[in-house]
């Protein structure tokens, strides 16, 4: 107990959301053409998150659940994606806090925006899901659904289908913290790990400490999470999910070792809550929560590559680009009734007895 007191001590550390120090020719390992590429990123989902938050509040959508907080870790993930349709490529099985993921992959935003909205013309479920369950079939991006890691079963299929085909593509998986309790994740981690018939599935534990309104540390006997691959014989890794170069060195390394071992690797990533669990929860700024883009931005000013105007610029940018999509969105029409039952099975349409 004692040691499970001084992790969480040192977690809340960690967690801290003062400047981190910085030399003041700090540098970084990563080019910086592709840094200001992650940051921009990284602005744009964040002003997605708090758009399609306002867009609630404002009566312009039913329900929000999204991922402010985790930003430099998806998006490092999604532009490391193998991106395409068929087994030659990832598939993506992902949950709701992954915008920034599909951004990285070029998603258009728009979309986001009409399925928060529930219009006929959301490119993921016909208005008919909630915010933040997209599905891109031409990316591999499987249907994201609202029952609990589920999405950790439906891995394994595809996992199977990547052994049997071979080549470079791998199964991506995530889910939260709490979501490990499900039996879906110990589905993965058997079926994965089966001697001789070991599947390339990475499987990541997105870890923000709270289950709802439950702190992780009454629900877990286990330290680390990651720990929990270790009696099957997977790789395992925990890491700092809110640092960006942590996330993009870590996530390569796994990847690279998923593409050629073709077995499975299990990676915890601490990342941030920044808006609570939902709009369940009232949606608002946690105050105390590490920033991961702050801080990323401290350290790009530190080191030179861009300075505090210019990420003002994007953000104002990003901010006025996805102020004028919603108002453009709030103009088109809803789902009619009569299609209430098209689509329940693929290429259905209408009632189906």
């Amino acid at each position: 107990m004692a040691d499970l007191q001084e992790e969480r001590k040192k977690e809340k550390a960690r967690s801290s959301t003062k400047p981190p120090k910085t030399e003041p020719n700090a540098r970084f390992r990563l080019d910086p053409k592709l840094l200001t590429q992650i940051h921009e990123t990284m602005v744009k989902a964040r002003v997605l998150e708090e758009r399609l938050i306002r867009m609630y509040k404002q009566n312009d959508g039913y329900f929000w659940i999204g991922g402010p907080g985790e930003e430099a870790f998806n998006v490092p993930l999604g532009l490391q994606v193998h991106k395409g349709q068929g087994r030659d490529y990832d598939f993506l099985h992902l949950h709701y806090r992954s915008s920034a993921i599909l951004l990285a992959m070029g998603a258009d935003p728009l979309g986001m925006i009409r399925q928060q909205k529930n219009t006929v013309n959301d490119p993921h479920s016909g208005g008919r899901n909630f915010a933040n369950h997209s599905s891109i079939r031409e990316w591999n991006v499987v249907p994201i659904t609202s029952t609990i890691e589920t999405q950790y079963s439906t891995a394994i299929g595809s996992g199977v289908a990547h052994r049997r085909h071979g080549g470079k593509g791998i199964t991506i998986v995530n889910g939260g913290d709490a979501g490990t309790a499900e039996g879906d994740f110990a589905s993965c981690l058997v079926w994965s790990s089966r001697p001789m018939q070991e599947l390339p599935i990475f499987m990541i534990v997105t870890n923000n400490r709270w289950g709802i309104s439950t702190p992780m540390e009454t629900q877990h006997g286990e330290q680390l999470i990651s720990d929990r691959g270790k009696p099957f014989g997977i790789r395992t890794r925990t890491i700092n999910g809110r640092d960006v170069e942590e996330s993009w060195f870590a996530i390569r390394d796994a990847m690279d070792y998923i593409r050629s071992e073709r077995k499975p690797f299990l990676m915890e990533s601490y990342v941030s809550r920044m808006y609570g669990h939902s709009s369940a929860s009232g949606a608002n700024l946690v105050q105390g929560e590490a920033d991961p883009l702050a801080d990323f931005e401290r350290k790009l000013a530190s080191a030179g590559v861009m300075s505090p105007e210019e990420m003002a610029q994007i953000r104002e940018k990003y901010t006025l680009e996805l102020l004028e999509m919603s108002k453009r969105v709030r103009e088109e029409p809803l789902p009619d009734g009569s299609t209430i039952y098209d689509h329940i099975y693929y290429g259905q349409k209408g009632r189906y007895w």
